[in-house]
């Protein structure tokens, strides 16, 4: 009568277990020998499967061959879903600790988006980490996403630009009047130049700092045809190669002396390259009412920009 030789498995014949008995237990076939399957694995094979061992009388009879442990390995599939997971473990991680979402897009654009519902910007606030009842700004870089910052946190805030890019800062109001300082940073962005003698200003604009003249922001559109001051100013500069700088120094100092020492010359050698600016341009520099006309030139001119 058949004997039981394990879980799943009946063996017809005599006699106890036999290494050629285990083998064909392990391999499934013997010769001489019928073995019938029960249907679906048995408890004890599961385990014994993950263990990497083989069911049966093969670890409990004398004499029975023992099976090498098999190595522990992954699939395609169990590696894909380990790195997803891995991936949205380490979003919840960052987003709990108030890192990812200061440079989250989607949330910054419904933040700064006037025509958005006022809970939505609410929420964006806060998965941004930003004090509801404290006042914040936004800063405008060119070229890049706007970032928004603590009205305390200066305007680097939490990823600092570069020290030669250009940057238009907002004025700080309250969390719900963000798409305000958006808008004035973008206008600051505008009056901002690249720092070199060709292009001589700050690269840094405060909104706040603008005042009235901010308003000319509204009159010269990008692109288009620049005024005729601006346009003087461009023909001059591309036949006199310190005209720009020299120029820059004499509107924002508040002498002639610290204009020439700003652009390390000489007293002399800048009342003679006015004179020549004066003849190049067609109007007095060195007059109240010129200055005056020669500042609003100079930032007309970066406003004409594309």
């Amino acid at each position: 009568m058949p004997t039981e030789a394990g879980p799943g498995l009946a063996v017809t014949g005599h006699g106890g277990a036999t290494p050629s008995r285990v083998a064909s237990q392990q391999t499934g076939a013997a010769p001489g020998r019928v073995v019938t399957k029960q249907p679906g694995p048995a408890p004890s094979q599961v385990v014994a499967a993950r263990a990497g061992t083989q069911p049966g009388a093969a670890d409990s009879e004398p004499g029975a061959a023992h099976a090498e442990p098999a190595a522990p390995s992954l699939s395609v599939v169990d590696a894909v879903i380990l790195e997803r997971a891995a991936a949205a473990l380490r979003l919840v991680l960052d987003r709990t600790r108030g890192r990812a979402p200061a440079d989250d897009p989607a949330l910054v654009e419904t933040l700064l988006d006037a025509t958005a519902p006022e809970q939505a910007r609410l929420y964006a606030a806060r998965r941004l980490g930003l004090d509801l009842t404290a006042p914040a700004r936004v800063l405008a870089p060119l070229g890049d996403r706007p970032r928004v910052v603590p009205a305390g946190a200066g305007v680097a805030g939490s990823r600092p630009a570069p020290p030669e890019a250009r940057l238009g800062v907002g004025p700080a109001v309250p969390v719900l009047d963000l798409p305000r300082s958006w808008a004035a940073a973008r206008t600051a962005l505008r009056f901002t130049a690249e720092g070199t003698p060709q292009d001589p200003g700050p690269r840094v604009v405060h909104a706040d700092e603008l005042g009235g003249i901010a308003l000319l922001a509204d009159l010269v559109v990008p692109g288009a045809e620049p005024p005729p001051d601006v346009r003087a100013l461009e023909a001059a500069a591309a036949t006199t190669p310190w005209l720009s700088a020299t120029l820059h120094a004499v509107a924002s100092t508040t002498s002639l002396r610290a204009a020439a020492a700003g652009i390390n010359v000489h007293h002399s050698t800048l009342q003679d390259r006015l004179t020549h600016a004066e003849h190049l341009l067609g109007w007095p520099l060195r007059t109240p009412q010129g200055r005056l006309r020669l500042q609003l030139a100079l930032a007309m001119r970066h406003l004409a920009r594309p």
